[in-house]
């Protein structure tokens, strides 16, 4: 049973975190560069949330939109 926690330990610090590593070295040498991950999912996320508003309002002016408080039965 050991050996196989140790071959999971293996396989993530040997293996899967490298490029974390990696990244991790980088940040000494330009911390733009090693936080690119950081920014791509931050850039990701902004575009989907302002996708998200865009959708909302286009509802919104559509009158599709049910904002009545007693929309869902266990509200009454």
């Amino acid at each position: 049973m050991k050996a196989f926690f140790e071959a999971i330990q293996s396989l993530f610090v040997d293996f899967l975190f490298k490029p974390l590593d990696w990244l991790r070295a980088l940040e000494l040498d330009n911390w733009w560069l090693a936080n690119i991950v950081s920014w791509t999912l931050m850039a990701v996320c902004a575009r989907y949330i302002i996708y998200w508003c865009k959708q909302l309002s286009i509802h919104q002016k559509n009158n599709e939109e049910n904002q009545d408080t007693t929309a869902h039965s266990f509200l009454k």
